[in-house]
């Protein structure tokens, strides 16, 4: 749990939290070898990593960051035991399909929820339904790419520059984690593995094409030698969208790279970069999806198509009247970067304790002119952490003891404009201006301890403060001038985040564990100086939210050939962080919901159920309701509240499955070609705290073919084909849609019903229709 208290008694806690573990880890350990270390590893659902060190996937390569040489220390806690994980593995998921955005590959995963994010091939994650809410920035998780942190210190993580290409594996940690992640893994974290150069060996070069004018070009290039490897990935991809005004322009690089001049020290260099430019679409109100769910003819509001969405921008950009304009004449569009610079130096004290040090830079910078408002920022931050891992023995007993210390912080600079009609993406007058610092100074321990065979017993802790710092000026423009208004941020919070788990496993083909754990996740500080109006404002009250989680599991193979993992969690939120629109073009804006209760049931099967056949199952049931709540609304003169106590969150979509069929030819003169057919199925989901108006659900789907063969007497060593067709019914059903402000009549104080709610523009983007992508990669 967290608790608010003076920065001097946080700074006691850190340094209290820096000192203790490694006195624990200084016990002396009688010797063994690095092969004769603790393996705490669960079984997978899918992927291939069971029962092996954790520093090794299938192939036999490391399981996280670089390529150590044989015989030196195992790696760092990569995959804690005790911890609900699943494995996205490269083989069956991203190598035999045209993964056009990381959604399609992460559904393989129980517990996780996509939304299209705003435009291209940017996607809204969620676990647990923790961030179902968002529709841009994904919060309230950790994302890591290969043990480097891509979430900022202001707890904001963006897909824009994830392309799955480049992956071989990524792991989905679900349920409360700041005892091991830090501030903002209230829901969980995601942890990305690039490919390294040992794995790649060699170059290839890849193209897809597809619907809607979708073409990507992508090369990766990798290899070892001496001390040195590198792997380099390098991604362009376009596409017109599927709706109008939608078309999307990206380049991603992506580079790994290690030199291992001992086998002592290993140091490993990280660089990330992304380009975007894309057009945003409208997002339409329930009633205009069912008439033109993809705005089609919206070119031009007066000569519109039935159902298309408009937007009123101010004449002259400042003050007067509106102008209603499509989003083609709006020019609404993004033009982001994003760049990660980050280095990592590991050091193997004796066989059993390695010590790592890594250091980053990352800067989000962006230019956002879409919807009645235009946003532009430059966020560049640094992030500095120092772990220790000991494997040994602990009063007799196998052990893993870990403990790090991290600071990271971001500077922000952040301006909005009006939006002002015609002559592309014109800017009117200065509405709000940002200037803060954000970041977390923490330190985070962990043991795994072996009580017996079949017993391991696991304890945890993180205690982390946070910091924000800043000034929002409000300006108002009218007929007699422009006024300002200054707001000032300063605040400080100490968040303490304990975590206890045990783990039965009799056998190596069952488990079973239980885990309840804590986590933190502090406002940001643009959601402070954003109202209940959608304007740029003063919001500064906002708390940490808090949850508490019990999770209960089970992972076991019943008979050769099948894995499930099935897993119950019931989780307590207190003050949680809510972002709902107030209405179209406006800017979203967060409050606290005192409590509220997420329970669930998470199940993932993997069944090789005859030679080349193999069925996969990922199923989630979350029920989320507020517990007590008390909403307030105003409207003219008048204000009313209204008990949310017992309403569902709005967002969570109560049922979520992925089922897959599919078969692969295991020899003869076919091996190597196969084919899946999957279905993908969501519940309709509330979209308001009254619970009035409820988006519906969806069922669609999609069909695979794929061949994968070497070429042993040509130029290339291997060729891969494959071909999709998504949507095969080509299903019109809503893909994203933001929660929406409940309102009152002015006159009555009554609330507007279902109604008013589903005329309500600003809210939803209709999923791709039926969409065929093919592609070819060739290996050297």
């Amino acid at each position: 749990m967290s608790f608010t208290v003076p920065a001097r008694a946080a700074r006691r806690g850190a340094a209290w939290l820096a000192v203790v573990p490694p006195l624990v880890l200084s016990i002396p350990d009688t010797a063994r070898s690095a092969s004769e270390s603790v393996t705490l590893e669960e079984l997978a659902v899918s992927g291939a990593a069971n029962g092996r060190n954790p520093s090794e996937t299938a192939s036999g390569t490391p399981g996280f960051g670089v390529a150590a040489p044989p015989g030196s220390a195992p790696l760092v806690i990569e995959r804690p035991r005790g911890e609900v994980v699943a494995e996205v593995g490269r083989e069956g998921t991203i190598a035999n399909r045209p993964a056009t955005s990381i959604g399609t590959v992460l559904l393989d995963s129980p517990g996780v929820t996509l939304r299209q994010g705003n435009g291209g091939r940017d996607v809204v994650i969620s676990i647990r339904g923790n961030n179902a809410r968002a529709t841009g920035v994904t919060r309230n998780m950790v994302v890591l790419e290969d043990g480097f942190p891509v979430t900022q210190p202001d707890g904001a993580s963006r897909f824009d520059l994830v392309d799955p290409r480049a992956y071989s594996r990524i792991d989905v940690f679900r349920g409360p984690q700041s005892a091991l992640f830090g501030n903002y893994a209230t829901g969980g974290a995601l942890a990305f593995r690039t490919r390294t150069g040992r794995e790649i060996d060699g170059y290839e070069i890849g193209v897809d094409a597809g619907s809607f004018g979708y073409l990507s070009h992508y090369y990766t290039v990798g290899g070892a030698s001496g001390p040195f490897e590198i792997s380099l990935f390098a991604s362009d991809v376009r596409s017109n969208g599927y709706q109008d005004h939608s078309s999307y322009d990206t380049q991603t690089v992506n580079l790994l790279a290690s030199y291992t001049p001992t086998p002592d020290n290993r140091f490993t260099l990280k660089v990330i970069n992304n380009e975007l430019t894309a057009n945003i679409p409208a997002r339409s109100s329930l009633n205009q999806f069912r008439i033109n769910p993809y705005q089609r003819g919206c070119d031009a509001a007066a000569s519109a198509a039935p159902g298309c969405t408009t937007f009123g921008l101010l004449a002259n950009g400042a003050f007067g009247p509106q102008v209603p304009v499509t989003a083609a004449e709006g020019a609404f569009r993004r033009n982001d970067r994003r760049t990660i610079v980050a280095g990592r130096w590991e050091h193997d004290i004796d066989a059993q304790t390695t010590w790592r040090v890594q250091v980053g830079f990352d800067e989000r910078n962006y230019n956002q002119p879409f919807y009645t408002t235009s946003g532009r920022g430059s966020l560049p931050s640094y992030n500095v952490q120092t772990d220790l891992t000991r494997r040994g023995e602990l009063f007799g007993l196998p052990a893993i003891g870990y403990v790090a210390l991290a600071y990271n912080v971001v500077d922000i600079t952040a301006s909005v404009f009006n939006r002002a009609p015609y002559g592309g993406p014109r800017l009117g007058a200065l509405i709000g201006l940002q200037d803060a610092l954000q970041s977390n100074l923490g330190g985070r321990t962990r043991l795994e301890l072996e009580l017996a065979p079949q017993w391991t017993a696991v304890a945890g802790l993180s205690a982390e403060e946070t910091g924000i710092v800043g000034r929002n000026r409000t300006y108002a423009t009218n007929a007699a001038g422009t006024t300002s208004t200054l707001a000032r941020a300063d605040r400080s919070f100490l968040n303490v985040a304990p975590e206890l788990a045990l783990i039965y496993r009799p056998d190596p083909n069952w488990a079973l564990r239980g885990r309840v754990a804590t986590g933190y996740s502090t406002p940001s500080f643009s959601s402070m100086f954003v109202t209940p109006a959608g304007l740029p404002g003063n919001n500064g009250d906002l708390k940490t939210q808090e949850n508490l989680g019990f999770d209960l599991g089970a992972d076991f193979i019943p008979f050769e050939g099948l894995k499930l993992s099935i897993t119950g969690f019931y989780e307590f939120f207190r003050n949680e962080l809510v972002t709902q629109s107030p209405g179209a073009g406006l800017l979203n804006y967060t409050f606290n919901a005192p409590a509220s209760e997420h329970r669930g049931i998470e199940i993932g099967a993997n069944w090789v159920f005859a030679p080349g056949w193999q069925g996969v199952l990922a199923y989630t049931f979350d029920d989320q309701i507020y517990t007590d709540y008390v909403e307030q609304i105003s409207a003219g003169s008048l204000t009313a509240r209204f008990d949310r106590a017992g309403n569902r969150i709005p967002g969570v979509p109560t049922h979520q499955v992925l089922a897959r069929v599919g078969y692969d030819v295991p020899a003869g003169p076919l091996a190597g070609l196969g084919g899946f057919a999957e279905v993908v199925a969501q519940d309709g989901y509330y979209v308001d705290n009254a619970n009035f108006l409820k988006v519906p659900g969806f069922a669609i789907f999609n069909l695979n073919v794929h061949y994968s063969s070497p070429l042993p007497n040509g130029y290339a060593k291997r060729i891969d084909l494959y071909g999709e067709v998504r949507n095969v019914l080509d299903t019109a059903y809503v893909g994203s849609a933001n929660p929406l402000a409940n309102t009152i009549n002015a006159t009555t104080g009554a609330q507007n019903g279902r109604a008013v709610l589903a005329g309500t523009t600003g809210s939803i983007f209709a999923g791709p229709p039926r969409t065929f992508v093919a592609g070819m990669k060739l290996s050297f």
